[in-house]
């Protein structure tokens, strides 16, 4: 095990000295490229909100900054070589920002979320900026800054901010959507939702911000790279609210997420921490409000489902036709292009966990339709499927919880507790958890129930 210390630097004429502990491992984590631009994707997302006439606070312009420290120790510090257990990475951060005192007040708030998320164990330090980059942020241009969005809302490529999208849309609002391009399955089908948008709702002004962010191997030190990457969705959020402070009024970040998914009840006792995401988990949300107050800044994070299962998602979607049309360019699937060993392309493998849940929303939402998904494993029923390999084991554990639900039906307002605490939650919507979560598990149901596994 090996603690680790990320240095943010910005340029090599900031020399600010940062101590580091005897048994920590330095990073420097090097911001700019060229003479003064921020590299990362960061200055590419100033200039193309520019372009929009969008521009971001210089807290919002921090708030990217850091997440690219969290984003770079989240995917290049090892859990396997660098934490005692196998999990859990100790990790400081020393970030420049425009007002430390600032974000000084607000890191426990921030501390606490990280935990949360990652399982880890984060500690944040802020220092100011080197005097050159005092100032980051565009100035706004009075004639020019008039920006049209009047909706902002994460589209990660997936079902639901599709879903998300096309309801906005039939309001009548033009969302601004926002989006991170991870690898290149996800960023394809972003580009083509997008574009089926934009084919679809000719005339509208609608837009959406990319960023591309990724980090080099070798960045740490005798540390492999880390793929559970825990840790993405603080950067997911982080790009709203960086998008956000540029729309120059109070704004609310959407984050359309099935209520299932949520909350995320791990399927048996040994999944909670390692293999239950806590991304869009109700506290989580409520950290980064609660953050965002200590910051000064005038907007937080939703979601506007909350208390649908992605089946009353998909059956609800303000425009179906549409839906059933663009649907299977959606991207829900874990590994998307572990099925090229058998000869195929990037497409659903069917029996990972999102696949699952996929299948049983879209089997419910547009019955008396069906799934138009094409997956690797297209009927689930066609033959007794191994507990001992990938494609029988979230099922099987789908089929015990479902079965442990069904015998104890008294269960829900017990289980929702397992991914985190809901104390931010009033008595009525803990209550209304619970039943979202029944009413997905049954979803699931619909479709497992006739499905067969065997140990081996």
């Amino acid at each position: 095990m090996r603690r680790h210390l990320i240095i943010g630097r910005l340029g090599p004429g900031d020399r600010t000295r940062v101590p580091c502990a005897g048994d920590e491992v330095a990073t420097r984590l090097e911001l700019v490229v060229g003479d003064r631009a921020l590299g990362h994707g960061i200055g590419r997302a100033l200039s193309d909100l520019g372009r929009i006439s969008v521009y971001p606070t210089e807290i919002g312009v921090d708030l990217l900054v850091v997440a690219a420290h969290v984003h770079a120790a989240d995917t290049r510090i090892s859990r396997g070589s660098e934490s005692q257990d196998g999990w859990t990475r100790e990790i400081r951060l020393v970030v420049p920002v425009s007002d430390p005192e600032r974000w000084t007040a607000a890191a426990p708030v921030f501390t606490r979320l990280l935990n949360f998320l990652t399982g880890d164990r984060w500690n944040l330090g802020f220092r100011s900026r080197p005097r050159r980059f005092a100032r980051i942020a565009p100035a706004r241009r009075p004639m020019l800054f008039n920006p049209a969005f009047d909706d902002l809302a994460l589209f990660s490529g997936g079902l639901d901010s599709l879903i998300g999208a096309i309801d906005s849309l039939e309001a009548g609002r033009t969302p601004l959507l926002v989006s991170h391009a991870g690898e290149g399955a996800t960023s394809d089908a972003q580009t083509t939702l997008f574009d089926a948008l934009k084919a679809q709702y000719r005339g509208r002004s609608f837009d959406r911000l990319r960023l591309w962010m990724a980090f080099p191997d070798g960045l740490v030190a005798g540390s492999a790279g880390e793929n559970t990457t825990r840790g993405r969705s603080f950067l997911f959020f982080a790009l709203g609210v960086f998008a956000g402070t540029g729309l120059n009024r109070a704004f609310t970040l959407k984050c359309p997420e099935n209520g299932l998914i949520a909350i995320n009840v791990p399927l048996d006792p040994v999944r909670l921490g390692a293999l239950s995401t806590r991304t869009t988990h109700p506290f989580y949300i409520a950290r980064w409000n609660q953050a965002l107050a200590a910051l000064g800044v005038d907007g937080r994070i939703e979601n506007p489902y909350w208390d649908k299962t992605k089946g009353e998602m998909v059956g609800a979607c303000a425009n179906g036709a549409l839906l059933r049309r663009i649907a299977p360019a959606s991207l829900s699937c874990a590994s998307p292009t572990k099925g090229r060993w058998q000869g195929f392309g990037t497409q659903h493998c069917g029996y990972c966990l999102p696949c699952l849940i996929r299948r049983a929303s879209l089997t419910a939402g547009l019955a008396p339709d069906t799934d138009p998904t094409v997956y690797t494993i297209d009927d689930l029923t066609a033959r007794p499927l191994s507990t001992r390999e990938s494609e029988g084991v979230q099922i099987r554990s789908f089929q015990l919880a479902i079965a442990r639900l069904r015998a104890r039906p008294d269960l829900p307002p017990l289980l929702i507790h397992k991914p985190g605490p809901l104390f931010d939650e009033s008595p009525a919507r803990q209550a209304a958890l619970a039943d979202v979560y029944r009413r997905g598990m049954e979803e699931l149901g619909t479709v497992l129930d006739g499905v067969r596994t065997r140990p081996g």
